[in-house]
């Protein structure tokens, strides 16, 4: 007699509960943007609207500069994915491939700002800043996300994965080595770029705490510097806060599950896992 066999894996019964915990929050969220103040402010607090009240998208289209802070995020973090696309590539496989003095001393010294706290660098990130008269406008808000040491490091994994027989099956065809890097190892490293645009699309999307010291300007703000405006000492504007939250998280689930099966393969691939 055959014993019978779930139709999923047994690790399911496990990740799904822990699955929902993490989905709950977010459904909270896109519920509690539905619903009126006296709503979110009754007690005990309700779980499901009694409508779907969109008094908090109109009040937060029209009392705020939503639509400015969106576009401010879009290019933003479309600057820093692009950026870090190709500089961070360009280093990591130059630390990867090409031998130069200090190479190992040079890697070591950018993976280890990683360990330095933002908090450290903020004072001195910001006279640096004002000297060059990036203060008070968007350029200041992506100038710290052109690159990375993470990017780097990520890239530079990535590289020494790959064989090193189709480089030097490039380079006797005649290839230079800035032609072997853009015709053979870029569209190898593709699982790789996606990776990287989804760490720095969440990165830049997220930032706060830069963004909030270097930007006084509301029209110049970033999606999270605006809704952090709608929390106060005395009152939070707790509608128009969840509103504005789903239209800030909604391009990043999108982002994520386009990039998914590529993200997965290159935390497989590199060794990244866990």
């Amino acid at each position: 007699m055959k014993r019978s066999r779930l139709p999923f894996s047994p690790w399911h019964l496990l990740l799904m509960p822990l699955a929902l915990i993490f989905v709950l929050p977010l459904v909270q969220m896109v519920l509690t943007s539905f619903m009126t103040t006296a709503e979110i402010n009754q007690f005990p607090p309700k779980v499901i609207p009694a409508g779907l009240h969109l008094t908090g998208y109109t009040q937060l289209l029209r009392e705020s500069h939503i639509l400015r802070w969106f576009a401010n995020t879009v290019l933003v973090s479309a600057i820093a994915v692009v950026s870090h696309l190709v500089l961070c590539s360009l280093a990591g496989y130059g630390f990867a491939r090409l031998k130069f003095a200090g190479r190992g001393l040079a890697f070591l010294a950018i993976v280890a700002t990683v360990m330095v706290p933002i908090q450290l660098l903020m004072i001195p990130t910001y006279l640096m800043f004002a000297q060059a008269g990036l203060v008070d406008t968007l350029a200041a808000a992506f100038v710290p996300w052109l690159a990375s040491a993470f990017g780097i490091f990520l890239m530079r994994q990535f590289f020494l994965g790959l064989p090193v027989e189709l480089e030097e099956a490039a380079t006797l065809d005649g290839c230079s080595t800035l032609r072997t890097f853009v015709s053979v190892v870029l569209p190898l490293a593709r699982p790789a770029l996606a990776t990287l645009a989804v760490f720095t699309l969440l990165s830049s999307w997220n930032d706060l705490l830069w963004p909030l010291v270097a930007i006084s300007d509301d029209t110049k703000f970033t999606l999270q510097v605006g809704l952090a405006s709608f929390q106060g000492t005395r009152r939070t504007e707790w509608a128009q806060l969840m509103a504005g939250n789903v239209i800030a998280t909604l391009p990043l689930i999108v982002a994520f599950l386009v990039a998914q099966r590529r993200f997965i393969a290159t935390m497989t691939f590199t060794g990244l896992k866990g």
